[in-house]
């Protein structure tokens, strides 16, 4: 008697191999037997016939450091398949943390992250920030430590470089957040405070995770023009510290960014990168729209230079023309300017009379600069260069899924159910069972989840039923939160998450670490 028996589905392992059919039966949180069983029975019972049989899938990067704790959140990334939370993204989160460097960064990143509801005033270590997670959650969580964090918590609000002491002080909090689980070391050298970091800085934090045969995940310095400079540099800290590089969102034009790939790759570097599958990003609207002239790593330091008539000019000068039309406001929390939520910047602008430069610096004093954006990317991406870079070997799923704002990006809920309903079923850039192999197996593998991402005896029984006749991203930039269609059944751990399209309340999801 096994306590749950998947029956007649195709099973995709995980290995590219060919689907076949097959019963599977879970005895407690671990797969027991994959195989014809018809004469076994089980506690539950749940008929796959027609359908896939699939490892949960991985989201490589997501921001759900606060959100996944929202059962609306968790039901959005179910009903894609997603039973593992890939979180500590770009260089930013809340552990480990001193107050100050908690406090910062949940300010700087709160329309990205949100505020986590059980933290206090810290300080909080990555064991505290685990815990939190921990059966507290339908879906498992893995974490980065992230370097901004690390870096404010040495450093404070400073722009300099790291003394010798302050980066003995980074290198152990990297190596008891290591010790205490986390999966690898995540930089955002586009945001405050990582850009201020150094090759030699970044080498010598990741050294303790190249030790451990850990990733280096990093939000790059630059990307679409940007990206060939950005990646040199990923790559001359991967030589210099031995490390494993993942690059996270990569996207820009296909030719150059998959050659230095390969050619990383034929080096004998152990690169990846995730990519999602939309035409438009999101991020903070200060990272966006402001000039590198205010850059600063002390938040009320910007919101008061924004008043400044000085650098109002600045921002009109300065920032090219072009990019205000393909900024749509996405979380605005100041009531004076919350309707401008889901509209066109220069639209938002031209109904209350200012040039867009003057609108976004009144908007970002209003929210303290707790803002964000949806964007259109520039023409140096489209949408060849996106099926090109999923195609790519080293591609691994990701959905760089925010969740914050009344109108957010649509990836965090139905990036992965796209991957499947375009990329495997419309286009046919990937068969079913490399689908497995990009969402499941190589990210589990990237990030030491050596127990997850197969249906193999023996391993987690983390598992999405998937219906390849029904399968649809169902989410879009006008109405994002509408949860995917098409996997109705999915159990993390063994025990059934999401029945019927439904949460069923159970909450076994736990922090998972390298293994």
């Amino acid at each position: 008697m096994y306590d749950v028996l998947l029956r007649g589905g195709q099973v995709l392992d995980g290995t590219g191999a060919p689907a076949f059919r097959a019963d599977v039966a879970i005895t407690g949180d671990r797969i027991a037997a994959i195989g014809r069983l018809d004469g076994a029975r089980a506690h539950t019972e749940l008929d796959a016939s027609g359908r896939y049989v699939a490892p949960g899938f991985v989201d490589a990067h997501v921001h759900g450091d606060a959100a996944v704790l929202d059962p609306e959140v968790q039901l959005a990334a179910l009903r894609q398949g997603v039973t593992t939370f890939v979180l500590g993204q770009d260089g930013l989160s809340y552990a480990p943390a001193t107050p100050a460097a908690l406090a910062f960064a949940t300010r700087y990143f709160a329309a990205i992250n949100g505020t986590h509801p059980g933290l206090g005033e810290g300080p909080v270590s990555v064991a505290d920030l685990l815990a939190t997670y921990d059966r507290t959650t339908a879906v498992n969580t893995a974490y980065l430590v992230p370097h901004g964090t690390v870096r404010h918590s040495a450093l404070g609000p400073t722009a300099r470089a790291a003394d010798a002491a302050e980066l003995a002080a980074m290198t152990k909090a990297v190596e008891q957040g290591l010790d205490e689980g986390a999966c690898g070391l995540s930089t955002g050298l586009e945001y405050v405070p990582g850009r201020y970091a150094d090759t030699s800085e970044l080498a010598a934090l990741l050294a303790p995770v190249a030790a451990r045969g850990l990733p280096h995940v990093s939000h790059m310095r630059g990307y679409e023009a940007a990206a060939g400079p950005a990646m040199r540099e990923m790559l001359d800290v991967a030589r210099a510290a031995g490390v494993a590089t993942h690059v996270s969102h990569y996207h820009g034009p296909a030719e150059e960014l998959i050659a230095m790939v390969d050619a990383a790759r034929a080096e004998g570097l152990d690169l990846t990168y995730d990519a999602y599958p939309y035409l438009r990003g999101c991020s903070i609207l200060a990272m966006v729209a402001l000039p590198r002239a205010l850059d600063d790593p002390d938040p009320d330091r910007v919101v008061a230079a924004l008043a400044e008539p000085a650098t109002r000019r600045l921002l009109a000068g300065e920032v090219d023309p072009a990019l205000w039309p393909r900024i749509t406001l996405a979380h605005v929390p100041a009531a004076d300017f919350r309707w401008a939520e889901g509209r066109r910047l220069v639209d938002a602008a031209a109904e209350v009379g200012a040039s867009p430069a003057e609108f976004c610096a009144d908007l970002l004093i209003a929210t303290g600069l707790v803002a964000s954006a949806v964007f259109d990317q520039p023409p140096t991406n489209s949408d060849e260069s996106v099926r090109a870079l999923l195609r790519h070997p080293a591609h691994i799923g990701g959905s760089d899924g925010i969740y914050i704002g009344g109108s957010p990006h649509p990836r965090g809920w139905g990036a992965f159910a796209r991957l499947l309903a375009r990329h495997v079923v419309e286009l046919g850039d990937w068969t079913w069972e490399q689908a497995a192999v990009h969402l499941a197996s190589h990210p589990a593998r990237r990030f030491g989840l050596t127990d997850r991402g197969l249906l193999r005896v023996g391993l987690v029984a983390d598992i999405a039923v998937v219906d390849p006749t029904r399968v649809a991203d169902l989410a879009d930039y006008g109405d994002a939160r509408r949860p995917a269609a098409g996997i109705d059944d999915v159990l993390v751990a063994g025990v059934p998450v999401l029945s019927s399209g439904a949460l069923t309340g159970h909450t076994p999801g736990r922090p998972v670490g390298p293994s």
